[in-house]
């Protein structure tokens, strides 16, 4: 499996407790700590409970960079299955052992939070198609069922989060390895979308339960640095991806939304992050070569 932390310790403790109490024990664990100034260092010395290989990074390589790199380490030393994992969700005990019981080669925990709450934000719909939908997610796990006891026992999705996901190596021979430019958001929905172009179904799967440990709120950060990356990578996952020239020209629309409303939205620094995530986004338009050789 792959774990990349970056400034969040305190999490990370309780994320790798989680692993030493799978049934199913993961056969090695790749850290990719993102050149962390805290205690991770600390921590990952002092768990001899688990078959950890840490990797510490000159920088930091954002989500998008750690994954690239654990999945590639992963990949190299042979491993059939590779699961990845954020630094803020704890896994119920039996995770591992549900996804490994299962022989679909792309599979996701699904996740709920401290509260027992279902929030699983994987889209069952990715519509990369229709020029009106201002968001190509127009329906998630948790916006169509209220709670994990009305899911199916495996519900099929269209995109997924590197926190759960669980991918069979030949997978990554057909379609490579995640895409780091991205640094962060995105690169997990530009892999899922590779995924499924290449013929793979995705299966969200009930019983494979991950608690997550923080609330979802990045949606309030589009003035920030974060905002830049949220723009930028969703205007690349449409250029790449796009499936008509309408919607690959969506970005340019929503730019000038953004652009129009930032008075009384998020002032100059979102106007600003927008602009910038365009250009930066035209760079980006060529998906990654298929195929392990990728790095």
């Amino acid at each position: 499996m792959v774990i990349v932390t970056y400034n969040r310790a305190d999490l990370l403790v309780g994320m790798l407790d989680g692993l030493a109490s799978q049934t199913h024990q993961p056969d090695a664990v790749f850290v990719i700590d993102n050149a962390s100034a805290d205690h991770t260092r600390q921590v990952l010395d002092g768990r001899g409970d688990l078959p950890l290989r840490v990797t510490t990074t000159d920088e930091n390589l954002g989500g998008a960079g750690g994954f690239h790199l654990g999945m590639t380490q992963a990949y190299d030393a042979g491993f059939d299955r590779i699961w990845l994992m954020d630094d803020d969700v704890v896994p119920a005990d039996n995770c591992l052992a549900v996804l490994m019981a299962h022989p679909n080669p792309c599979l996701m925990a699904v996740r709920e939070d401290l509260e027992g709450n279902l929030v699983e934000k994987s889209a069952l719909h990715f519509d990369l198609r229709n020029p009106l939908h201002l968001r190509p997610k127009t329906a998630s796990v948790d916006s169509a069922y209220a709670s994990r006891a009305e899911l199916p026992a495996e519900l099929p999705i269209e995109n997924v989060a590197f926190e759960g996901f669980m991918v069979h190596r030949r997978v990554i021979g057909e379609i490579g390895f995640p895409d780091p430019t991205y640094f962060i958001f995105y690169d997990d929905v530009d892999f899922a979308v590779r995924a499924r172009r290449a013929g793979f179904t995705i299966l969200a799967l009930r019983d494979a339960v991950l608690v997550r440990q923080l609330d979802f709120n990045q949606q309030h950060a589009l003035d920030t640095w974060k905002g830049f990356y949220m723009f930028r990578n969703l205007f690349a996952v449409h250029f790449r991806y796009g499936e008509n020239a309408l919607v690959r020209l969506k970005p340019y629309l929503i730019m000038l939304a953004v652009v129009l409303l930032s008075p009384i939205r998020g002032g100059r620094a979102e106007a600003s992050n927008v602009i910038r995530a365009i250009g930066s986004a035209r760079q980006m338009r060529r998906a990654p070569e298929a195929g392990p050789t990728h790095r």
